[in-house]
């Protein structure tokens, strides 16, 4: 059974991160959605909720699991016995930064990491723009499920 990984925040899941997640899933026997986890960096949403939203939207592909991760992906992969990476790739800055990760998680493991280039509707689309959007009152809507779009106009009416 060939595995991959496509990690990430997913604060919240956009579009983008889906079609990813979708492409992904054709080629591998199982893919594994993991939401990291980072101490310092401030989510708007839960780990829990970001699993909870990222199931919701993957429930169409069976092959597709979620899961959460504290540590180094490498350690996570060796762990479950997974092959590859799948990053997707927006721009050429997300490519200088996504090498150096790919290069060092080589050496460690030899675990090997695939760029996929991201639909070029999502070119632009980032988890922290969607939310600062957002905050201001503009139309996210097409950029997001509308499930997380929901969530995500909750939360910010929760913090106004």
């Amino acid at each position: 059974m060939t595995r991959a990984v496509t990690p990430g925040s997913y604060d919240p899941v956009t579009n983008g991160h889906l079609d990813i997640v979708e492409r992904a899933a054709k080629l591998f026997d199982e893919v594994v959605v993991a939401v990291m986890i980072n101490k310092n960096k401030r989510t708007l949403f839960s780990v829990e909720e970001r699993m909870d939203m990222l199931r919701d939207c993957t429930k169409q592909w069976p092959n597709v699991r979620i899961d959460s991760w504290h540590g180094l992906l490498v350690d996570y992969c060796r762990e479950n016995d997974i092959q590859a990476i799948v990053k997707g790739l927006r721009a050429v800055s997300d490519y200088d930064y996504e090498l150096q990760m790919a290069q060092m998680n080589h050496q460690l493991t030899g675990v090997d990491t695939l760029f996929m280039p991201t639909n070029p509707l999502y070119s632009y689309l980032a988890s922290s723009l969607v939310k600062e959007v957002a905050t201001y009152g503009g139309d996210v809507s097409s950029l997001l499920p509308p499930q997380v779009e929901q969530r995500l106009q909750q939360r910010l009416a929760e913090t106004r």
